[in-house]
């Protein structure tokens, strides 16, 4: 018989556990505005708040997208750590898990130069076992691969497992893996664009995680 135990979590990085809202959204206007001047305003930006940056710059101009994601890499890693800073209660909530015994891993579309440099930011280096960035697959979420990549590393099972995201990517990404899910209220898109995707859990601060592991304590 297996138990539905959550013993791993499995951490979208961007928009879950680093704020970089604003930071996204000053590099996508940096690299747009000369372009296309007037045209996009901060809220044109929001959709691409989730998805790779070539998919989101190829909806403008495939031809053009592997450029602008060159452009929009230097620029935002100038100002990465001017603009990004921790969500609250992230790096404490993280360290209670760890020390409950739950083992933890993030799973982004980023590159793991741009994910390491925000670890860094948050001084949570040492609290994940294992990270799976855009450069260790060949499908970002929604496709299942990474999420079923960190399972292996892990050697978990999916009933004892939660994704845990900002996005649909994140919620769907799980849920195409067989895995439970978490949204975050504080996702830039809003609580009520991601409850559309029927996320098992809805945190609306961090530490709800503690309690959500303590419930699954005796399942």
């Amino acid at each position: 018989m297996t138990t539905r135990k959550i013993k791993g979590l499995l951490f979208d990085f961007d928009g879950t556990l680093l704020d970089t809202n604003e930071l996204i959204i000053q590099t996508f206007l940096h690299v747009l505005e000369p372009e296309f001047p007037g045209k996009f305003t901060r809220d044109d930006m929001i959709p691409f708040i989730g998805p790779s940056l070539i998919e989101s710059f190829s909806t403008i101009d495939p031809l053009r997208a592997e450029e602008w994601v060159q452009q929009y890499l230097r620029w935002n890693d100038e100002h990465h750590n001017e603009l990004a800073k921790e969500f609250e209660g992230v790096k404490s909530t993280l360290l209670a898990l760890r020390e409950k015994g739950i083992r933890l891993a993030i799973v982004s579309t980023k590159s793991l130069d741009s994910l390491s440099k925000g670890i860094r930011l948050l001084g949570i280096e040492d609290l994940f076992e294992v990270v799976v960035s855009m450069d260790d697959v060949k499908h970002v979420k929604p496709d299942p691969e990474p999420i079923l990549l960190a399972l292996k590393k892990m050697h978990l099972e999916k009933e004892n497992v939660l994704m845990i995201g900002d996005n649909s990517h994140d919620i769907v990404g799980g849920q195409n893996a067989g895995v439970r899910t978490a949204g975050v209220a504080w996702s830039m898109k809003g609580e009520e664009f991601l409850m559309q995707f029927k996320p098992d859990y809805m945190l609306h601060h961090m530490s709800d995680l503690i309690t959500i592991v303590e419930e699954q304590v005796n399942a």
